[in-house]
This record gives C-alpha cells, structure tokens and sequence, in this order.
C-alpha cells in the first residue's frame, strides 16, 4: 500500500500517485523535468535513453544509481560515453588525479541521486566533500536524477529534517562499516530552480521502488 509521507512518520513509504504526480508539476515549474517510471529496470533504460553515446558522464557516490545497475553498466564500456570517473580511478599519480577531477566538473552529463525532494518542488543534496555539488549548481549542462519515491516530502522544512535525521544516520553507519570513520554533512544544497537562461536540462526520474536511503 503506498502511503503520504503526512500519513506516517516513516521515511521509508513510497509516495502516492497523486504526490508524484503533483510533485512533477511543482518541478516543472522550476524548470526541471520530471517523470515515473515503474520500477529499476526501466529507470536505467531511460537513462540510457537521454545519453549520446559520445557523451562524457560523471557520476557521483549513490546507493540508487548502484541499485538500478546503472555502476555496473557504466563499468561495463558498452555504452560508448566516456566514464570520467574511471579515468579519475584508474590515474595513480595523485597531482594528475586531481587535475582529472577538477576537468570531470566540466562532463556532458552527471549523474546522481537526491536525498530529499518537496512536494513544493526543491531538491536538497547534502555532501561532506561537496565533490559533486558543482556539477549540480553549475557546471555540468545536463544532469539526471534517479529518486525513490520514499524521498518525497510534504515541502522544504521536512525535506532537510529527513537529510539530518533519516540519511545522516544511515551514511554516517555506512561508512564506518566500510572502514571510513564515519560522515557529516559539511555541505547542504537546496536546488531551487533551473533558469531557462542557463540552457541546462535537469531530469528527475521518479521509481516507484524504495532505492537508496
């Protein structure tokens, strides 16, 4: 049964129709295009469907993107895009390391996730390197967004409540289990609007499936 996130207080429910459906309107408002699709299978078929095959692709660290086999098709080199982040791994000197990633900011598409959208319509990204935040704001002309459902909010305030209090928690865990000491939010993002003047095209892809935190 899908519930209102103001029904419960899990964070866990995937939204009703009538809250995505209401919540694409608020996005397309601002400028971002928002859809649905049924479940992980044809989250990463769209996706294929909006990258070029000369493309370069950046993505950043996401449970979803892993979860609807989007990592593994990236890796796997069928695609024809060039993977940045790749070349930014497989470079072991750690000067040109860096140079790589200050270039990948720059990449064709970037590719990530959200951690919560409002129902009003912005989306909030919360960092604690902030090594993906430029992409998002600024610098990369196309990005695409894979979001569960589960992380529709009623508006803003209960947005960054659900960052500090549902995600933190569990990344924080996550990365001491992976031996990492832990994480923080160091930086917070609130995507507010995409102006027709930047050009960019900002996709949101709404699965009706629990992905990622």
């Amino acid at each position: 049964m899908l519930l209102k996130h103001t029904d419960t207080m899990t964070y866990d429910a995937l939204a009703t129709r009538e809250v995505i459906t209401g919540t694409i309107v608020a996005l397309t408002k601002r400028g971002v295009t928002g859809i649905t699709v049924e479940n992980r299978t044809e989250a990463l078929e769209y996706i294929k469907s909006l990258i070029p095959p000369s493309a370069s692709v950046m993505n950043g660290s996401s449970r979803t993107l892993e979860e609807i086999g989007f990592i593994e098709y990236l890796k796997s080199g069928t695609h024809g895009w060039t993977n940045l982040h790749e070349e930014i791994l497989l470079e072991k000197d750690m000067a040109k390391q860096t140079i790589l990633r200050k270039y990948a900011v720059l990449s064709d598409y970037y590719l990530g996730s959200v951690h919560a959208v409002a129902e009003t319509g912005e989306l909030v990204f919360a960092s604690n390197s902030g090594s993906q935040l430029p992409h998002i704001a600024y610098t990369s002309p196309n990005l695409i967004f894979a979001v569960g459902t589960q992380k529709i909010t009623p508006n803003l305030p209960a947005a960054l409540v659900r960052v500090r209090e549902y995600v933190l928690p569990l990344e924080d865990q996550r990365m001491k289990d992976a031996g990492m000491g832990g994480s923080a939010i160091s930086k917070l993002l609130v995507f507010e609007r995409e102006p027709a003047f930047m050009g960019r095209k900002v996709h949101v892809i709404f699965v009706n499936e629990k992905l990622g935190f």
